[in-house]
């Protein structure tokens, strides 16, 4: 019996459906973080600074999530300036996600980005996208080290006070 086309009905199909070494591994799925915990567990994990925003990575460790995927949330500020500055900010970090996370985001981490009032919205895009890498590298460094904390130093005490006092 043959087919519209003349083959074989009994006969493979000529093209593989099995992946060879000639094509490159599909990128995993990318999907948006949602949840309030998920943006803070981020939070307290590794960071880098970009010039037009933020970078935090943590590695998931959730069971009930796939290990294959990579997840990003975006947030920006009321210093980012009102409603229509935040949405442009977040939009403009959406499309560097999508285009720089398949192929640069690791399985199996979250990644928020945070938006930075008066650069996330004006930045150039194309470095953005290359900031945006290199920031990724620097969480995925097997030599990472945390920046430095800035802000006022902790009230350690030092011993009694000394000065005025009652005799």
């Amino acid at each position: 019996m043959t087919d519209p086309q003349g083959q074989d009905a009994g006969t493979a199909p000529a093209v593989s459906s099995c992946a060879d070494a000639s094509h490159p591994a599909t990128p995993p799925p990318v999907a948006t973080l949602r949840k309030r915990a998920d943006f803070l567990r981020a939070a307290s994990a590794r960071r880098a600074g970009m010039p037009a925003g933020l970078l935090q990575a943590q590695l998931r460790s959730d069971d009930h999530v796939s290990p294959r995927l990579v997840r990003v949330g975006f947030t920006c500020s009321k210093k980012v300036g009102n409603a229509v500055a935040r949405n442009r900010a977040k939009r403009r970090l959406r499309e560097i996600a999508r285009l720089v996370l398949p192929q640069h985001g690791k399985p199996g981490w979250d990644y928020v980005l945070i938006g930075r009032a008066d650069a996330t919205a004006t930045h150039d895009f194309k470095a953005m996208q290359d900031d945006l890498v290199r920031a990724l590298e620097r969480v995925h460094a097997e030599d990472y080290r945390p920046p430095k904390p800035r802000g006022p130093k902790p009230n350690i005490p030092r011993g009694p006070r000394r000065g005025k006092g009652k005799t």
